[in-house]
């Protein structure tokens, strides 16, 4: 009889060991989803930041191609970085 009573002894230990091995778990994949959502939010933040690098880049080179010294030549110029800074605005706004 005592053999079953070790027998049930042993099977509540295991049984202890594996809840408290469950418990460790759920809190490191609770970490881990906690990290993945930082990492999401950091992607989305580059993905947004490389979209407004790029269209700078594009306003840039097309300032670039209109180069001369003409007063509309300075016009176009000065409305294309009035575009410029209502875009970055905007992205500003958007962030928020």
């Amino acid at each position: 009889m005592s053999s079953v009573a070790d027998q049930l002894d042993s099977v509540l230990q295991k049984t202890a060991r594996l809840i408290e091995l469950c418990g460790a778990l759920q809190e490191e994949n609770d970490l881990l989803k906690l990290e993945n959502e930082s990492v999401k939010v950091t992607l989305s933040s580059s993905k947004a930041r490389n979209l407004e690098m790029e269209e700078k880049m594009r306003v840039l080179k097309l300032a670039k191609s209109i180069e001369g010294t003409s007063e509309k030549t300075l016009d176009i110029k000065q409305k294309i970085n009035d575009f410029v800074r209502e875009i970055d605005k905007c992205v500003v706004l958007l962030k928020k």
